[in-house]
């Protein structure tokens, strides 16, 4: 076997050394489906060799839209590839004017969308484009199925040609544009290579914590068109590890129960949500039951790891782990012990409390302009610290700018952004990718992220508040879903809420208060008002005079995805919130 430097080496690689009957699965039908390395390959190679006949060539410009992590994506992926194709993931979610515009910018050729919804959203906008024809992996009717492509790949006399292909590719190559969703403006095509993933996919790989021996069973739902979950896709494979898709964000914990995963990935708004239906579950208690649950979790906010707590602790931490944290692993599926987290700043508080639980969460940092990995915790070799994202990855360096930017250098930093030299010209000192976010590098060597150098602000007393920190603290409480702090050049902060709407329902009727219990009625409350006012207070006291919370308004909407506060990887966008909520924010300001 050769070098792996491109990005379509990891599967023979799995051939080679770690060939499994479930590299990929997927469930159809309501059953599990997997498909072994060497079926995965032949229809990679089937891909190509049509892809071939149909005229594509190296350079041109595939996209890929599916709703959810699926093997047909996968096969797509390295057929495309190995021929010297760019592939274009897009987010499923995005609309279809920005369908459209991701589609032309990119000058896509062919779309392989992943259902009807999809479909539909691609169909609007298909004669604006340069597209000569979109399959489908789902079978629909009047869309071409994508199983279209493995009869005309059949025949394989032209296997010769794919493997000359393969030769050309050459590591520096572009593999992929992915387009950030990002906070304002239009989607940025970032360019990266087959070396800068690879690259970052072989010095990353030494921290996933995977078992020496038997199989290992990882469980992948955020987005693959992501870079963070698809360079996770490439380092199990490059392990020989078991990919089960899951079925959707709602089946996750069905899923998890059924394929029993060992590994998973996340992002904090997704163990947020998981934290607070175990806590909802733990109000639903009484007497001996309730006292030991809550028991448990005081006890697991107080974790450090390397059991530095001394041995009484660890005494009772087998205790609650007995009880209590048993039942919560196997509400996942009572193999995970490992959780890699990625996209915002984690809590503190959850990374002990599913420490303690025996689930630690490594912590990562990275964008997708670095491929996407820059620093990662791992448990082994006393490379975890709490309140960081681990230590850089080998080959990366990491520099602190004067006024606290990081700057990352290293063969994971992108091409570039597509069709855009000014914008890369705007990022990029020499070698060195600004990152826009500010940080630390703690005595240990750990890298500490404090906040992104936009969303500082400065209020008109001239005092300036780091919003992340206000607003990760606040989120603490069961009461509040999602927090955006505000006070650019205003007199004071004060911060747009969105109510946990499922636990204020469950506290009203438990206290018996004569409450409406639609969105609405919920945020107009005066009684939710006052009860969220003293979540506030409670929280205000970690933060300087100047740094509090003043006035907050609640806001009747869940903020989503589909709405437009939330990009796909559930990061805030802030100039959306704050214009959804205009009215409320004139209200706290000028009302």
């Amino acid at each position: 076997m050769t070098e792996i430097k491109r990005l379509f080496d990891f599967p023979y690689h799995q051939l080679e050394h770690n060939p499994t009957d479930t590299a990929l699965v997927t469930k159809y039908d309501g059953e599990w489906t997997p498909m072994s390395t060497k079926d995965y390959l032949d229809k990679a190679n089937a891909i190509s060799r049509a892809l071939l006949r149909m005229g594509v060539q190296k350079g041109d410009k595939i996209a890929l839209i599916s709703s959810t992590n699926r093997t047909e994506w996968n096969i797509m992926d390295i057929g495309t590839l190995q021929i010297g194709v760019t592939n274009v993931p897009i987010y499923p979610t995005i609309c279809a004017e920005d369908y459209e515009y991701v589609l032309n910018h990119s000058e896509s050729i062919y779309c392989f969308v992943s259902d009807e919804e999809v479909l539909e959203k691609v169909n609007k906008i298909k004669a604006n484009t340069k597209l000569k024809d979109v399959y489908s992996f789902d079978h629909i009717d009047g869309c071409k199925h994508y199983s279209e492509l493995f009869e005309l790949g059949k025949d394989k006399s032209n296997q010769p040609e794919v493997e000359a292909c393969k030769d050309k590719v050459k590591p520096e190559d572009l593999a992929t544009i992915i387009y950030t969703s990002g906070t304002t403006g239009k989607p940025k095509g970032v360019m990266l290579s087959h070396w800068n993933i690879t690259s970052n996919v072989l010095a990353s790989s030494p921290r996933v914590p995977l078992p020496d021996s038997g199989e290992t069973r990882v469980l992948s739902f955020l987005p693959i068109c992501h870079i963070f979950e698809r360079v996770l896709i490439y380092v199990y494979q490059y392990a020989g590890t078991s990919v089960y898709f899951a079925e959707a964000l709602d089946k996750i914990g069905d899923n998890a129960k059924e394929v029993k995963p060992n590994l998973m990935s996340v992002v904090p708004r997704l163990l947020e949500k998981v934290f607070d239906k175990i806590m909802l579950k733990g109000e639903e208690l009484t007497g001996i039951k309730k006292a030991l649950f809550f028991w448990a979790v005081s006890l697991g906010e107080k974790w450090e790891p390397y059991e530095k707590n001394g041995a009484w602790y660890e005494f009772k931490l087998k205790i609650a782990n007995k009880l209590i944290f048993s039942k919560w692993r196997d509400a996942l599926g009572g193999n995970l012990y490992t959780m890699v987290s990625g996209s915002a700043a984690l809590q503190p508080r959850l990374a002990r409390i599913f420490g303690a639980a025996g689930m630690k969460v490594m912590e990562g940092y990275g964008l997708t302009e670095t491929s996407p990995v820059v620093s990662v915790g791992f448990y082994d070799n006393n490379m975890y610290q709490i309140g960081t994202v681990g230590k850089p990855i080998p080959d990366v360096e990491v520099k602190i700018a004067d006024d606290g930017e990081l700057l990352i250098k290293g063969p994971n930093v992108m091409m570039g952004y597509y069709k855009d030299q000014e914008k890369t010209d705007s990022v990029m000192t020499g070698d060195y990718f600004h990152t826009g976010d500010k940080g630390e590098i703690t005595p240990e060597g750990f890298l500490k992220i404090t906040g992104r150098k936009k969303e500082m602000f400065k209020t008109s007393g001239g005092k300036y508040v780091i919003p992340p920190l206000l607003e990760n603290d606040m989120k603490q409480s069961l009461f509040i879903e999602q927090i955006m702090v505000v006070g650019e050049g205003e007199k004071m902060p004060c911060a747009i809420i969105q109510p946990n709407f499922d636990f204020v329902r469950d506290w009203i009727e438990h206290k018996g208060h004569d409450i409406a219990t639609s969105n609405e009625d919920i945020a107009a409350s005066e009684i939710v008002i006052k009860r969220i006012q003293k979540e506030v207070e409670k929280y205000n006291v970690n933060f300087g005079k100047w740094e509090q919370i003043k006035k907050f308004e609640l806001t009747p909407t869940v903020w989503s995805i589909d709405t437009g506060e939330l990009t796909p990887t559930m990061k805030m966008k802030r100039s959306v919130v704050k214009e959804i909520y205009i009215d409320l924010y004139e209200k706290m300001y000028r009302g």
